[in-house]
């Protein structure tokens, strides 16, 4: 489904792949975020991602033209994971909102493993 928006000129669709590209680079900026993961549900393997393939790390659904987001994230070792999930939270739904002009109506974050950065 794709978001909507209308104005004077008409009507604006907006495809969940650009929301999730653009929540997936709003979150990779976040402080204690080393990256969006990919988890292989056959195998159970996380992989971190490369910058281009942010958007497999984060789902988007929208219901009722308000956006539920899922990120599964690598955080950095020796933060906080919940100071670094409030970080996220409060940029990817003020980014989000701004972007589209819809309203973020849910974040889910998943932690899927743990990185020690250079």
């Amino acid at each position: 489904m794709k978001g909507r928006m209308n104005n004077s000129y008409g009507e604006v669709l907006i495809d969940t792949e650009v929301i999730a590209n653009y929540a997936g680079s709003t979150a990779v900026e976040c402080f204690g975020i080393v990256g969006m993961a990919a988890v292989n549900v056959k195998d159970g393997l996380v992989k971190l991602l490369r910058r281009d393939s942010l958007t497999h790390g984060i789902t988007v659904d929208i219901l009722e033209n308000k956006l539920i987001l899922n990120f599964h994230v690598i955080v950095a070792y020796g933060v906080s994971i919940s100071t670094v999930s409030d970080n996220l939270v409060s940029s990817v739904k003020y980014k989000v909102e701004e972007f589209t002009g819809m309203e973020v109506d849910k974040i889910n974050i998943f932690v899927e493993g743990v990185r020690v950065i250079d």
